[in-house]
């Protein structure tokens, strides 16, 4: 079977013998939308790091039919669109335009087709009028898609957000859930808004202490309120219709 993202038997520990991750193994097929969850430090933003060469540990990682090495960490990172927590980590450019359009000149794209990427991303992000405007003075809500639409101009395979709803008020974050909701591709997301899990992820993938313990229909883990308490984590109150 094609997968999108393929890991096995990964692991990794930190220079201070921390291990994070042990012996992870996870698929996730093209077009699936899977919520990685579980408490602050059980290794989500860790296994994050792997999928687009930032860390590198024991294991395998397939990137569609790209396997992770030190020869292929530049196009993994094509491949892989990483939306860090902050977007302040991902923004740093004096336009909109120009932090868009860095993926694609660092590509060596000629000048039409960045220009292209840059407004397909912007569209794709509902933030079309926003390419002269200074990326500092905007809303949080707004850099968080602005993040997105940097990485989405590297068209990339599979889509990879830390917490993407954090920070937000309720109307930025009702946007932002709306706009994850369209985007048609491969997404990992990691989380502790479990309501919007309940509300866009089919699968979820519980992860603690640096292992999957759960990985499953979403419905089904959401409703075993042991497994959750057990792992640190609260059911939502769900919207009718939901059992």
């Amino acid at each position: 079977m094609h997968h999108s993202i393929n890991i096995k038997n990964l692991s990794y520990t930190y220079p201070d013998g921390h291990q994070a991750l042990n012996n992870i193994s996870l698929s996730i097929a093209p077009n699936e939308r899977v919520a990685l969850v579980g408490p602050n430090g059980a290794g989500k933003s860790t296994l994050m790091l792997h999928l687009n060469g930032i860390l590198s540990g024991e294991g395998s990682i397939q990137i569609c039919d790209l396997v992770a090495s030190k020869d292929t960490i530049g196009q993994m990172r094509s491949m892989v669109g990483l939306v860090f927590q902050s977007p302040e980590d991902q923004l740093f450019s004096p336009t909109v335009y120009d932090d868009v359009a860095f993926g694609p000149l660092y590509q060596n794209l000629p000048m039409p087709e960045v220009e292209g990427r840059v407004a397909d991303a912007l569209a794709a992000v509902a933030m079309e009028g926003y390419a002269r405007r200074v990326s500092h003075h905007l809303s949080v809500g707004e850099k968080k898609r602005i993040a997105i639409a940097t990485v989405l101009s590297m068209k990339p395979e599979v889509l990879v957000l830390d917490e993407p709803t954090a920070g937000l008020d309720p109307r930025a974050r009702r946007s932002l859930i709306n706009l994850l909701r369209e985007l048609p591709m491969t997404m990992l997301v990691s989380t502790h808004d479990m309501l919007m899990v309940g509300e866009i992820f089919p699968r979820m993938v519980i992860l603690d202490e640096g292992s999957v313990v759960a990985d499953g229909p979403t419905r089904e883990l959401m409703n075993n309120i042991d497994l959750l308490e057990m792992h640190g984590l609260e059911r939502p109150c769900m919207p009718p219709g939901f059992d």
